[in-house]
């Protein structure tokens, strides 16, 4: 999605008091029980999923000393939550791989979106982007990231952190979290389309969210794993562009950040 990005942005910290109307907290919370990721598991696709998939027994540890069911609450909203990012990645990559861009600038000083998407597969153009406009980029997910945390602002509405009894998946509103700069929509749900739904549906939409997002968790690996080893993936041979840089790497010797080169000298064997 990095061609589709905007333009770079700088976020102040936030200050203000939360908004005096909010909903408050909810008094019941509810923990999830692996009878729950039982039962779950049998509303999802049988293709996908046939039972609960748990190799390693995440859901019955105990992450940081908080108890099975935080734990199980934690693995929850990940689950959701890089699903959600997988189905951006993965139409990104489409739309990026296809040369398809915004018609005007990235910077101030002349770079257009065009010339990010000249510069190759989906990959390459990360690559190319001004290191400045990298940064950004981490610093508005890393925005969105403390205020999904923020217990303060789901009690405010009326919620709990996914960890303590609150429902995995949920964000918080960005308009009524109590940022300075006037928000006009919420990152969830924007234009209210789910907000008068009843209980059932918003159910069957969580259960097809979920399956949606682990397809795409495997559709945008597959994507990486066929540029970086060409024929790895052989449904998508030939239809990937090869890419000689390490995709998981964000940053190359060609960005002017403190370390960058001497960090890429850090290589382990782990074979």
């Amino acid at each position: 999605m990095l061609s589709l990005a905007s333009s770079p942005l700088a976020f102040a910290p936030f200050a203000q008091p939360l908004h005096p109307n909010l909903a408050p907290a909810a008094a019941g919370v509810r923990m999830e029980t692996l009878a729950d990721l039982d039962a779950l598991s049998a509303k999802l696709n049988p293709a996908l999923t046939p039972m609960r998939f748990d190799p390693l027994n995440l859901a019955e540890a105990d992450f940081w000393g908080s108890g099975a069911e935080a734990t199980i609450g934690f693995l929850r909203h990940s689950e959701i939550k890089h699903g959600r990012i997988a189905m951006f990645a993965f139409v990104g990559y489409i739309v990026q791989a296809n040369g398809l861009h915004f018609p005007f600038q990235l910077t101030t000083s002349g770079i257009t979106y065009a010339d990010i998407s000249a510069a190759g597969s989906p990959p390459e153009q990360w690559d190319a982007l001004p290191t400045a406009a990298k940064i950004q980029i981490f610093g508005a997910i890393s925005f969105l990231e403390l205020i999904g945390e923020r217990s303060d602002l789901l009690e405010a509405q009326g919620g709990k952190h996914y960890m303590m009894g609150g429902k995995p998946g949920v964000y918080p509103s960005l308009k009524s979290a109590g940022v300075p700069h006037p928000v006009p929509f919420d990152l969830y749900d924007p234009f209210g389309l789910s907000k008068n739904k009843t209980p059932e549906s918003k159910a069957r939409g969580l259960v097809s969210e979920i399956n949606n997002g682990r397809l795409a968790m495997l559709g945008i690996i597959g994507f990486l794993s066929e540029a970086k080893i060409p024929g790895s993936v052989p449904a998508l041979t030939g239809l990937i562009k090869p890419y000689a840089g390490e995709p998981m790497g964000p940053f190359s010797a060609t960005d002017s950040l403190p370390f960058v080169n001497e960090m890429l000298t850090w290589k382990t064997d782990f074979f």
